[in-house]
């Protein structure tokens, strides 16, 4: 293998050990005032982090001097997530500096993987929606493309998730309880975003129309910078993101009258607003805080994106030549009536340049087809909280809606559908029809997502504009995914083939001549097994759950949602008990069912699947009969981290949900670029991955999206499909007996109902078809080298799921952006 450090672009300097070293120990004296004796765990880990930062900050601050000198057109990803994980060993690789590091700390008679433990999981993501939109920022950066993220600071993110009695407990997730060495905070760039007040309309000087928006509540948006390193390259762009303060940090005259609580209101309600990521919006306080969330993100953003525009260009009407804005769902979509403010209102543009200026600066990214999905804001909310934004909202459908009549004249049934407020009921607000209108491209995540976008939820707008609609399949990054959570299976890839399919996965490809090579599948198994105990022993240690490193580790790991069907893998596994338990002849494989999701803290059906899980997995693993073939484990606080550990021990990467429902998934990618073997439906990006590793090399199983349609058109009885199946039958006997829930008769009676009567989400109509499979691939995986042989050639062939690949689409379809070559004095360019 290659030495990372050697040829990259450190400079030889900074990059030795001595120098290194040198840096680590400077951090701990001077930056911490610690010393050997005092410093603690994660004392050493901010020395070493510091350290790497240092070799950051040289090319970050060459990369934002280059763009602006040649005045780039640059991109600006919009998300209220980014599920970034831990930094330090990405940043590591992607600077070339892992060997070197780890050389360093031995040194120090520290441990690299010790070390980068301390490291707290930056979990400001909910889950596929945050990765994506990191795993985006890391190709941006790869490919040298002058881009940047904008997202909020939750001072809580996602929240730690812990099992008690089987149930899931959810404590806060503090993660800048300690000092985060990644961000700098940048006071100089604050912004006042206003909510509230009063809007007058007025004429100026000249007659012109003069709107101005006042009164109300200014909140103060604080930026904090995290730089985002691009692999082998001096490129390292910028993670912006916003945390609230108050304009007026205390009221001296509240609190001269005694006062403290009303002295205190204004930072309260301010720094209230990133306080914590996503509130459970089952409560309207909750929907309010978050549209105030959205709109933070929007207003601080664009107030930044134009003042930097400014720094280099003095003609606003240029502004969508210089600027691209790409909306992660629909969440930022209020960016559009707020640029629209910005350019009628403050820059003074008339209503047709302003809107011709915004359409050709968004690009809006649809990440769901759920109906319950798709926010829906109440116009008395958004009158209230954004009364200038709604009187702009009104004024795009205004002219939407002409131009819809023009197009299809008398059809007033498609002026209804299709119009931005929802008047059935209370009157709503629809963010994905402002996203799909105020955009010049509007794109899916799957072929088969992007399919049924322009079948369903925006058909009528698909009919209006077809060339607007596009599909770019989701990917994720080869550095986080395979290069750092799977150092064995990179060193062996790399010693095979050599390095370059880091930067161009396509190259996996050459793996396929090894397939069946008898040597190389037996490295390759030992890179498996040697994740498997890895697994093994980091659960244990930290969780006291045991996994048998021998065993076929057979995983779901994704947030919990019934579409998802947590449930029918639950299913499966009662179903494998029966027989094993029944007929010795069964017992086959050893065989270790794992489980892991966040349940939303207001989603009951969600929470009682896991308790429904845990439960399961009390009785199988103490059950005699099957306790040396069959063991359930429910993984609590899944995230990034623990994702690193269990994506490259998996063998059986379980993607089982109903058709037609998952947009893309990228957790389907990263399973099978890691040489786990998928069963699924047909649903997402599944059918992709069929496509590319073949039909040999995966199991494939249930309705497709048009069948699982025409059944709930024809009126659906799951009962039907329970009569047809004995062991259906006996599993939901089971169930309904309460062998699962002895000291609790009756718990588990919800789902037995919802199976039986109703059925929502079609397990009663794919169990069979889905135990069919499994079986399956309990089979195969007996037969070592058919197994093998299918792992490798999954590797070999998912190439294309590489985000850089999606992000090369982007910027080639949409943005119009060219990457850009950051150059550095006394630093190796490329």
């Amino acid at each position: 293998m290659t030495t990372p450090g050697r040829n990259w672009p450190v400079s030889f300097k900074k990059s030795t050990p001595e120098a290194l070293k040198t840096s680590i120990m400077s951090n701990l004296e001077y930056r911490l005032a610690k010393d050997q004796y005092s410093a603690t765990g994660y004392d050493l880990f901010l020395s070493a982090a510091y350290a790497v930062l240092e070799r950051l900050v040289e090319r970050w601050i060459a990369t934002q001097q280059t763009y602006h000198r040649i005045n780039s057109k640059r991109v600006y990803y919009l998300s209220m997530e980014f599920l970034l994980g831990r930094s330090l060993e990405n940043s590591l690789i992607n600077l070339g500096l892992y060997d070197i590091c780890r050389e360093t700390l031995e040194e120090l008679g520290l441990d690299l993987e010790a070390t980068r433990r301390y490291e707290v999981d930056a979990g400001l993501g909910n889950g596929g929606l945050g990765r994506l939109a990191a795993c985006f920022l890391d190709s941006m950066a790869t490919l040298g493309l002058p881009a940047q993220g904008y997202g909020l600071r939750y001072e809580f993110g996602l929240f730690n998730q812990r099992i008690a009695n089987g149930r899931q407990v959810e404590t806060p997730d503090n993660w800048l309880a300690l000092p985060n060495p990644w961000e700098i905070e940048r006071p100089e760039y604050c912004f006042k975003v206003r909510f509230g007040g009063t809007v007058e309309h007025k004429k100026d000087a000249f007659g012109r129309d003069d709107t101005v928006w006042s009164g109300g509540q200014e909140v103060l948006a604080m930026p904090f910078d995290t730089p985002v390193p691009g692999y082998a390259v001096n490129n390292v762009n910028t993670l912006r993101l916003w945390t609230s303060k108050a304009t007026e940090e205390f009221d001296l005259d509240d609190f001269n009258m005694g006062d403290y609580m009303a002295a205190c209101g204004s930072k309260l309600f301010s720094e209230n607003i990133t306080k914590v990521l996503y509130p459970n919006d089952n409560f309207f306080e909750g929907k309010e805080l978050r549209l105030k969330q959205e709109y933070f993100l929007v207003s601080a953003s664009l107030q930044d994106i134009v003042r930097r525009f400014k720094v280099d260009n003095t003609d606003i009407g240029r502004f969508a030549e210089k600027v691209a804005i790409q909306l992660n769902d629909t969440h930022p979509a209020l960016a559009i009536p707020e640029l629209m403010r910005i350019l009628i209102d403050e820059e003074q543009l008339d209503w047709n340049r302003a809107w011709d200026i915004c359409v050709s600066t968004f690009g809006y990214t649809n990440h769901t087809v759920l109906p319950e999905a798709l926010e829906e804001w109440p116009l008395e909310l958004v009158a209230r909280l954004l009364p200038r934004h709604l009187e702009i909202i009104y004024l795009i459908n205004h002219s939407f809606l002409k131009e819809v009549a023009r197009r299809f004249p008398g059809d007033q049934e498609r002026l209804r559908r299709m119009s931005i407020i929802a008047e059935d009921g209370e009157r709503r607000v629809r963010m994905a029809y402002l996203a799909t209108i105020g955009s010049h491209s509007v794109n899916g995540v799957a072929e088969l997502h992007s399919r049924l976008i322009r079948e369903t939820i925006l058909k009528d707008f698909y009919e209006l504009w077809p060339a607007k609609f596009s599909n770019k399949t989701n990917g994720v990054t080869p550095r986080r995914w395979i290069r750092v959570s799977n150092p064995g299976l990179s060193g062996l890839i790399t010693e095979t083939i050599g390095e370059g399919w880091i930067r161009d996965l396509d190259r996996l490809r050459e793996l396929e001549p090894y397939a069946d090579d008898a040597a190389f599948q037996d490295a390759w198994r030992e890179v498996k097994l040697h994740c498997k105990q890895r697994l093994a022993d980091s659960v244990w240690n930290q969780e006291w759950i045991e996994i048998h490193p021998d065993s076929m580790i057979d995983v779901q790991v994704k947030r919990m949602h019934e579409y998802k069907r947590q449930l029918l893998f639950a299913l499966g596994i009662i179903g494998t008990y029966i027989q094993m338990k029944e007929n010795p002849a069964h017992r086959t494989v050893p065989l270790t069912c794992i489980v892991g999701g966040k349940a939303a803290p207001g989603y009951q059906k969600a929470k009682l699947i896991i308790r429904f899980i845990n439960h399961i997995a009390d009785i199988v693993n103490t059950d005699p009969d099957t306790n040396g073939f069959l063991r359930v484990s429910f993984l609590p606080n899944y995230r990034v981290s623990l994702a690193e550990r269990l994506i490259p021990a998996t063998d059986l990467s379980e993607q089982i949900s109903t058709a037609g429902k998952e947009a893309s998934g990228t957790g389907n990618m990263k399973f099978a670029l890691n040489g786990a073997v998928t069963i699924g439906t047909l649903d997402g990006a599944n059918i992709e991955i069929l496509e590319e590793v073949g039909p040999d090399n995966i199991f494939i199983f249930g309705r497709n999206a048009d069948e699982i349609a025409g059944l709930r058109a024809g009126g659906y009885s799951p009962r039907e499909h329970i009569e047809g199946s004995a062991l259906l039958k006996e599993v939901l006997r089971l169930i309904g007996s309460d062998f699962f829930a002895t000291s609790e008769p009756g718990l588990f009676r919800p789902l037995h109902d919802e199976l039986t009567r109703r059925d929502e989400y079609f397990l009663m109509a794919d169990f069979d078809a889905y135990f069919s499979a499994r079986t399956q691939a309990m089979h195969a995986y007996v037969d070592k080298k058919r197994w093998t042989r299918m792992s490798i050639l999954n590797v070999a062939r998912c190439g294309k799921f590489s985000s850089d690949r999606t992000i090369s689409q982007y910027t080639e379809d949409i943005w119009g952006v060219a990457p850009v070559e950051v150059r550095v004095p006394g630093v190796g360019n490329k």
